[in-house]
This record gives structure tokens, C-alpha cells and sequence, in this order.
């Protein structure tokens, strides 16, 4: 059996219509950010259809509650020992195929279907994001996206520069970094190995927690510098995200103009999706 692992933090009724969609052919599973409004003629959907769910983590982006809520979720799915390959989506995702289609192709993989480059050169939004993980950071507590979490942020990189802060150093960790998208797909024991390596490496979990967007590092840093899962490790997650600006949104809410994209696409998922803005393209997508 395999599991859809649902992060989601907006709109309940987009994520109760994915996932009955989903329910047909997989195990699903959602956490709820603690900040969303969960109407309980929804949540009895849930129930009623086996669509397990939880609520535990006030998710902050850029912090390391991101990942607090897919561990939860992750063990949720691990105690159903029938799960042996887990995939993980966003409430915005949408399947962009037909999702038995998405099942099949999976089906008795052991590969890791994930992104992941090594992190140490790469710069995003003017930053070397090596420094994401080498500095500290609090955006459990400081919100990040508002104006004084962003000026929190250049404050804190450039005092820790001109500091040689190196928290590497500090914390003994002798990894590669790797970063990429967390959406993707794995089998159990890579699943499993990832938990336990954050049980057993208090300083590598250190290093995570204290860490800006860790949710784009953890997986891939940690299954790279195995022996075990590294040649496992495919770089392609199936998931289509359009990184521009459209409905004010970065990256792009789809719409019935990105119809062609995604059928051109050879990915399974798609994201962003909105109830309203992708009402068109979704009934596009249902209707062949």
C-alpha cells in the first residue's frame, strides 16, 4: 500500500476534495495547520471515508515547524505497517493525472524520487543558502514573511557574518549539505532510516531546528550522505511548480491557461492550486 502525506494550511474544503480523490487508490493522511479554521461537517468527511488526520504544529514558514508537522505525519503513516512507499504533497497539489496511473507507476519502487543539489555555491534571493544551516536562526518564534521578520533576517546574517558564526564547527557536523524540494516520493525504510538518524544525531537535529527553510534540507542532506539510499536517490519528484508571479502569488497559482504546460509535463502533481482561481483548469483535468 502506499500513503499520501498532506501538509496543509488553508482552505479545508480544497484539501477534504483532494483528498477523497486521492482515498481511492491510496492511505492518506493530512496535518492541519493549528491556525486553520477546521469545520466539522468537513472533519466528518474525513472520518467517514478512513482519511486519517492531525492537527498538532502552528506551522511558520522558513522554520523548522514545517518539518515537526511531516515527521508527525510520517509517523502517523508508519504505524499502518501496510505503507511501504509514502508520498508528500502539499494542500495545494493537485494530481494532474489519473491517480491509479500514479499508484502503478510507484508500486514496488525502492528509489527516492526527490530533488537535491548540494547546497555549498548555490545562492537564492541574493544568499548563499549554505548559510541557511551554517548560521541561527528563529523563525519558530519571528514570522519571517513580515516586514520586521525580514529585516530580522539581513540584521541577523550579516552580525553572524561579521561574528564567523559557524555553527558546523560548533555542533561537529561532518555532512554534505544538500538541499531541493521536500514534495516527493520515497519507499518505507528511507522513511524510517531519516527518523531514526534525527533520533540518534542530537546535533544534526540541531542543526536543522536552528536553521532557515531546513523543510528544503533535511530529507535530501541526510538520505545523500548514506551509503545505503544516495544511489537510490533520483533528482526528479514528478511535481510540476511554475516559479513566476501569477495571481500574486510566487510561485504561480494555475490556472486553465497552464492546461498545456501540465499535459506537456511528464509530472504526476502540480501545485499551486486554488478553489476558485483553478476551478477551470481543474474541471479541464477531470474531464478527459
Amino acid at each position: 500500500m502506499q500513503a499520501i502525506l498532506i501538509l496543509a494550511h488553508k482552505n479545508i474544503q480544497q484539501v477534504v476534495e483532494l483528498s477523497r480523490k486521492l482515498n481511492s487508490n491510496f492511505n492518506v493522511y493530512i496535518h492541519f495547520d493549528k491556525k486553520m479554521s477546521l469545520d466539522n461537517d468537513y472533519l466528518k468527511v474525513l472520518e467517514n471515508e478512513s482519511i486519517r488526520y492531525i492537527s498538532q504544529e502552528d506551522v511558520k514558514w522558513g522554520s523548522w515547524s514545517i518539518v515537526r508537522a511531516t515527521i508527525a505525519l510520517m509517523n502517523l503513516a508508519l504505524n499502518d505497517k501496510d505503507n511501504q512507499y509514502f508520498h508528500l504533497i502539499s494542500g495545494q497539489d493537485w494530481p494532474i493525472i489519473n491517480s491509479r496511473e500514479i499508484y502503478d507507476f510507484f508500486e514496488g519502487k525502492s528509489n527516492i524520487y526527490m530533488e537535491r543539489y548540494l547546497a555549498d555555491g548555490i545562492r537564492k534571493s541574493h544568499e548563499e543558502i549554505i548559510n541557511w544551516q551554517k548560521y541561527y536562526y528563529y523563525y519558530d518564534v519571528i514570522n519571517r514573511r513580515k516586514l520586521y521578520g525580514k529585516i530580522f533576517h539581513r540584521l541577523t546574517m550579516k552580525l553572524q557574518s561579521l561574528l564567523k558564526i559557524n555553527k558546523f564547527k560548533k555542533l561537529k557536523i561532518d555532512l554534505d549539505i544538500y538541499a531541493g524540494s521536500q514534495w516527493g516520493s520515497l519507499p518505507r525504510d528511507a522513511v524510517e532510516f531519516v527518523l531514526d538518524y534525527l533520533d540518534s544525531h542530537e546535533n544534526v537535529y540541531k542543526m536543522f531546528e536552528t536553521g532557515f527553510c531546513s523543510d528544503e534540507f533535511w530529507l535530501p542532506t541526510i538520505l545523500m550522505n548514506s551509503s545505503k539510499f544516495k544511489d537510490r536517490y533520483e533528482n526528479y519528484n514528478y511535481h510540476f511548480i511554475k516559479w513566476t508571479k501569477q495571481h500574486e502569488s510566487y510561485p504561480a497559482i494555475l490556472d486553465e491557461n497552464n492546461f498545456i504546460e501540465l499535459r506537456q509535463s511528464n509530472a504526476f502533481f502540480a501545485r499551486k492550486f486554488d478553489a476558485d482561481i483553478s476551478r477551470k483548469l481543474i474541471e479541464k483535468l477531470e474531464s478527459e
